[in-house]
């Protein structure tokens, strides 16, 4: 199993204490290079505009931050966890994800969901649908941008969205196309769509619900003829590492219930060393092929590095 990290961009208000936003930006590539060294395999950013606990601290948008890590960093991959799809056309996101991945010279995962933040949405003046519309929606746009990475030239007339004869060159560097990853744990509709149409996954749950929604994974990608192994399965979790379980336990933020189903403490990588071990061996055998992590000291690169001496290096 490898290791990723979500790179803090303001979302859980880490640059609370920064007055100098310029200086907010080079700690985040401070940290990217940080995991670049380190042998993390993905840097992963959020595509939010306002934090979670909606304030005025900063918070940095993903697409132009991801473009500045693809030329500050030379190893490591970038890619959105996960972009949101009402926020842009799919067509116009096929095409930044295709110049982005030359920018990054095919280091590009393109991540992708249906969106959910009502508070961002009504704050940035998008019209927020039901649910089952939003996914219709990502299912349209899905077929788009596929299309655009992979044909000469795109038409699509879908109930949300159309193009008409939409060019797309260059299409990136990676072939046969930029990997796309799918976001979300909806079991009807979203892991079918993971199964159609998606080079990788994020299913963020507790590892013994990971077991469950990769079997329900597989059997849709039996109904479609897909090899369910070809699916590379991400999930994602957040590091507390203390001198006992009862420390790390207490430092959980407040936001988590927002972000991560049920229990956090119970299955999150939050304990003495040893639990943290144990935790990500439960990961790694519910399926996980990479698993993608939020440091809570989020702007110490120590930790970063710290991490990777201790289960990713040895």
């Amino acid at each position: 199993m490898k290791f990723s990290l979500f790179m803090p961009t303001g979302l859980s208000q880490d640059f609370a204490d920064f007055t100098d936003p310029v200086a907010a930006f080079e700690t985040i590539t401070e940290l990217a290079r940080a995991a670049d060294e380190s042998g993390f395999e993905t840097v992963w950013a959020a595509d939010h505009f306002i934090p979670f606990l909606p304030s005025r601290d900063y918070i940095f948008e993903s697409w132009t931050t991801l473009t500045a890590l693809a030329r500050d960093t030379g190893r490591i991959r970038i890619g959105q966890m996960v972009t949101g799809n009402n926020y842009r056309n799919p067509a116009l996101q096929a095409k930044m994800a295709s110049t982005l991945d030359v920018i990054s010279r095919g280091r590009l995962t393109f991540g992708i969901g249906a969106g959910w933040y009502e508070g961002e949405y009504a704050a940035y003046g998008y019209p927020l649908a039901d649910a089952p519309t939003r996914l219709r929606q990502l299912g349209e746009a899905v077929r788009i941008i596929r299309s655009m990475w992979t044909e000469p030239t795109t038409t699509f007339e879908g109930s949300h969205y159309r193009v008409h004869e939409a060019l797309n060159d260059p299409k990136g560097v990676q072939r046969p196309h930029i990997p796309l990853l799918i976001g979300g744990s909806g079991e009807k509709v979203t892991l079918k769509l993971v199964a159609r149409y998606a080079d990788a996954c994020n299913v963020q749950v507790s590892p013994q619900e990971l077991v469950r929604k990769y079997g329900i994974l597989e059997k849709h990608c039996e109904t479609v003829g897909r090899d369910y192994t070809s699916i590379l399965r991400t999930s994602s979790t957040y590091c507390i590492i203390a001198d006992t379980d009862a420390e790390a336990r207490a430092q959980v933020p407040p936001w988590a219930p927002m972000v991560f189903p049920g229990e956090l403490a119970d299955y999150g990588l939050i304990g003495t060393l040893d639990t943290v071990r144990d935790r990500i061996a439960a990961y790694e055998h519910a399926g996980v092929d990479e698993l993608v992590i939020s440091f809570h000291d989020s702007l110490d690169p120590d930790a970063i590095r710290d991490f990777a001496k201790e289960f990713i290096q040895p």
